[in-house]
């Protein structure tokens, strides 16, 4: 299994609405992401809008080809756009930020 980090910027007139939606997101969102190979998804976010998300796949492009592949995936992406600077009107999705690893702690 992978591990992926990675950013985007949250809109900071956003932010409440932003965390309201993720508060109860949407059951068949939830299944489809696992479905398509999405394990162990976390977001993080800062006060000034730094989202940072965390997921473990096997292949991150797959589980994100998977992922658009999915009427679920559609709407979610649609309403969520509004929310995020500097993606030039693409799905939030389609333009994380990938961090690299430079350090893990393996368990023993």
């Amino acid at each position: 299994m992978n591990r992926y980090c990675f950013c985007l910027q949250v809109r900071p007139d956003r932010l409440d609405e932003y965390v309201d939606r993720h508060r109860n997101v949407w059951p068949d969102m939830q299944a489809a992401l696992r479905e398509s190979g999405w394990h162990n998804y976390s977001l993080f976010l800062r006060a000034d809008g730094l989202l940072v998300g965390y997921v473990e796949s096997e292949d991150l492009e797959a589980a994100q080809q998977a992922m658009a592949a999915t009427e679920v995936n559609a709407r979610w992406q649609a309403q969520m756009t509004e929310f995020f600077q500097g993606i030039d009107g693409r799905p939030p999705d389609e333009s994380f930020l990938l961090l690299p690893e430079i350090f893990h702690l393996k368990e023993d």
